[in-house]
């Protein structure tokens, strides 16, 4: 699977539950530092709307997980916010238990073979030195499935870089929402975003992992250079960065991009038949590329307008 490990960025950031980070195997605590001043950083993410005579629905990219200091929640994406009825996410985030009965019930294996037995025999030292790069024993995801494995190795390296889902522009909408007294719903559930990756035959999953391992040093750089995309509205080079690798692997692409960019693109077009104003927020690189949910509305002749800002 060529360049799967940008795929894997990409799902960290734009892909993935957020709520991941949060059942994903703990990392030893760095040593203190001493608090670094303050900096905020202007932020401009690209912002869309399709509307027809009495629907507004206004269509943001998401980054999931962000550092602090990033101002994107204000001027038209603020506005658009405030003048909405009701706020549309990819999954309204489960509670912590729900969430993690979830992680147990779909990606842990506490029988069986162990996955650094189910790994190919010249690729096992690799393996462990990814993991105990982390500061964690070879043996730490022994028991989980190889898609979950992979997903910790994207997300640990992010931690310690001091990405955090608090920071990420679903947190940010929801508790926004919450205060504002708006209704909140989701396009998918937890155990449906879970399902895409579980359902993957084993052999993709532990290609994936292997991916995963053979870039994990790069994880962080790349990352950074996918949130600069986003921050200045570049949707082009987002959807290069995000979207070409994962081209590249088939069968993980139409689960995860063009099956349910088809499906959402269909719920905007029927959410045009009820009259409101709608806030939409999903990742960012489902609204990139020429595959993407603007792309598919635009074959149904919606009336489509990138909002300048």
């Amino acid at each position: 699977m060529k360049s799967l490990w940008k795929t894997g960025a990409a799902l960290a950031i734009a892909f993935l539950p957020a709520t991941l980070f949060a059942q994903a195997v703990p990392v030893p605590a760095p040593a203190a530092a001493a608090p670094a001043a303050a900096k905020t950083v202007d932020a401009d993410p690209a912002l869309w709307v399709v509307r027809d005579e009495d629907t507004t629905i206004y269509l943001f990219g998401t980054i999931h997980v962000l550092k602090p200091g990033l101002s994107w929640f204000d001027d038209a994406v603020r506005r658009a916010f405030d003048a909405s009825d009701q706020v549309v996410l990819e999954m309204v985030t489960p509670d912590t238990p729900t969430m993690q009965n979830l992680v147990i019930k779909m990606a842990v294996n506490p029988t069986g073979p162990t996955l650094t037995e189910k790994l190919p025999a010249d690729k096992r030292d690799a393996y462990a030195k990814a993991v105990t790069g982390l500061g964690l024993p070879a043996n730490a995801f022994d028991r989980l499935d190889p898609w979950f494995a992979s997903i910790n190795l994207s997300l640990l390296p992010l931690q310690k870089l001091g990405y955090d889902p608090a920071n990420g522009v679903e947190a940010q909408v929801t508790a926004a929402a919450k205060a504002a007294g708006k209704p909140v719903i989701g396009l998918e559930t937890a155990e449906q975003q879970l399902g895409y990756f579980d359902t993957l035959p084993e052999p993709t999953q532990i290609k994936f992992l292997m991916s995963t391992v053979d870039e994990v040093d790069k994880m962080g750089p790349m990352i950074d250079t996918m949130v600069k995309a986003w921050a200045k509205g570049d949707p082009e080079q987002l959807g290069k960065l995000m979207n070409d690798s994962l081209r590249e692997n088939p069968e993980i692409a139409k689960v995860l991009l063009n099956d349910r960019n088809e499906r959402w693109a269909d719920w905007i077009e029927k959410r045009l038949e009820t009259p409101g104003t709608v806030f939409m927020a999903i990742g960012a690189g489902h609204l990139a590329g020429y595959d993407s949910v603007l792309a598919k509305l635009t074959t149904r002749k919606a009336k489509l307008v990138r909002l300048a800002y």
